[in-house]
């Protein structure tokens, strides 16, 4: 199976959780990342969990937020927020170092990278 029909397949669940992981790190301590950090709850554990409930779905896994929450309806749920071009590149710069950390294959770390900054690109809002 090519990994870029179905990731999941290929990441599992550590290495979507490895993923997840990364990118909060890389949020909580990179000082180019303040304003999108400051977006989210001072206890980063929830947002960890969403996120990895939605990429495991995403990625063609099992549909956890789906599944606990209903439709993810991104760009409803991320209103709230002022999503910028700033914010938006703040948040690609966290994931796309934590997706060089983290998936190996440079064919699959290019196709996810450049999935995910569509998604990021949708939930630009200002």
């Amino acid at each position: 199976m090519d990994a870029l029909d179905k990731p999941y397949d290929h990441l599992g669940e550590e290495g979507v959780r490895r993923l997840v992981d990364r990118f909060y790190d890389l949020m909580d301590t990179l000082p180019e990342a303040a304003e999108v950090r400051a977006m989210h709850p001072r206890d980063l554990r929830g947002s960890r969990e969403k996120l990895f409930w939605f990429l495991s779905g995403w990625l063609g896994g099992p549909p956890l937020y789906v599944e606990r929450k209903g439709h993810p309806r991104l760009r409803m749920r991320h209103l709230p927020f002022a999503v910028d071009d700033a914010a938006r590149d703040q948040w690609m710069l966290c994931m796309n170092r934590a997706l060089d950390e983290v998936v190996a294959e440079p064919d699959l770390r290019a196709f996810l990278a450049r999935q995910l900054g569509r998604v990021a690109d949708h939930m630009r809002n200002r």
